[in-house]
């Protein structure tokens, strides 16, 4: 079959001078003869496109963790996040956008405050998603980060098959140090498997189209496992020292909520009523230098919460935040209550 390829490079070249090229390294070579032989791109211009491709040696130090890593601080984590100021954001997000979430609450069974709050932890809105090219960012971590160049470099495949079924300019498109794109801040395998056509306008644009963010952050988490009208994670306290064997198996629910007062691990009242006891869960410890710990219990939504990011630290933040915007619509919402706890005090600082 003949090769094909809409153009990957539709503006001129644009200053600044490479740091580093990439076109003639063996890996590189070898990653072009792949998307040529697997994808039908055409060879020269992928080389091309490599020639215009920038080193970011401040990416590779952003992801290399430090010699000796600070202190966790769950406390300083949600004070980045959990702020009046993105509330307020979030809130006029939402009054703009109301129609979009509402219709994807009830279309894909995700209540639209965490929709709202996962969109207002990964870019404030829309106002902070990302400086870096692309490319840029995914050709720096394919060949110069090895500890997660097979991650990155099945990225960068899906960032030039993205860019050609949407006949995007290569060069163009902006977005985090990771590579992640947009309003919600996906990356490209996961732009194209789950960005929605949510406007109607016949394409997927998670950077210009708050509609198709919102519809493809619910359609994300809905492949990822959530649960309509389920709950999400209730808080805890622990005594005794049953409750440590808990934390071995990570963020994936793996204990039977019945089983854990057992081993010392208490909840509210509406936590025992509401959730069988069959139901599986997992205990999270959120620390913070100098602080007794807080105590979460996960079920399956928070665990496809941490689909969209590992860490546990994340998860909580986004139901913190939800919370809070649920409680500060101006009606009731039309989406599945969250049973969670009143947030702490919310911080006054401002958001980054």
């Amino acid at each position: 079959m003949q090769a094909y390829s809409p153009p990957l490079l539709a503006r001129p070249d644009r200053p600044p001078a490479p740091v580093q090229r990439y076109a003639n390294q063996p890996a590189v070579r070898q990653f072009i003869e792949q998307m040529v032989t697997q994808h039908g791109f055409v060879g020269r211009e992928l080389e091309a496109l490599f020639r215009k491709a920038v080193y970011q040696p401040e990416i590779v130090r952003a992801m290399t963790p430090p010699a000796e890593a600070p202190a966790r601080s769950w406390q300083a984590y949600r004070a980045l996040f959990v702020t009046p100021q993105r509330i307020e954001a979030g809130l006029r997000f939402r009054e703009r956008n109301v129609a979009a979430l509402q219709r994807a609450s009830a279309e894909f069974g995700v209540p639209e405050e965490i929709i709202l709050a996962i969109i207002g932890v990964e870019t404030v809105y829309g106002r902070n998603m990302g400086r870096y090219r692309v490319i840029d960012a995914l050709v720096t971590l394919a060949f110069d980060f090895p500890r997660r160049a097979e991650f990155f470099r099945s990225e960068l495949e899906n960032f030039l098959l993205f860019a050609r079924e949407s006949n995007l300019d290569v060069l163009s498109l902006r977005g985090s140090y990771a590579g992640a794109i947009g309003i919600p801040q996906f990356m490209p395998g996961s732009y194209r498997r789950y960005a929605v056509d949510y406007d109607g306008d016949g394409r997927a644009d998670l950077v210009a189209s708050p509609a198709d963010a919102i519809g493809s952050v619910a359609n994300f988490l809905k492949n990822h496992g959530w649960s309509p009208g389920q709950p999400v994670a209730f808080q805890a306290s622990v005594e005794g020292d049953g409750w440590k064997k808990l934390l071995e198996t990570g963020v994936k629910p793996a204990w039977r909520i019945g089983d854990l007062p057992s081993m010392g691990v208490q909840l509210a009242p509406q936590a025992r009523s509401s959730v069988p006891a069959e139901t599986l869960s997992t205990l999270v410890d959120l620390e913070t230098a100098g602080q007794a710990l807080v105590f979460w219990v996960g079920l399956q939504n928070f665990y496809t919460l941490t689909r969209y990011n590992r860490s546990s630290f994340y998860a909580i933040a986004v139901l913190e935040l939800a919370s809070a915007l649920r409680d500060a619509f101006p009606v009731a919402p039309v989406s599945i209550p969250l049973p969670l706890a009143a947030p702490a005090a919310v911080p006054s600082q401002p958001s980054p």
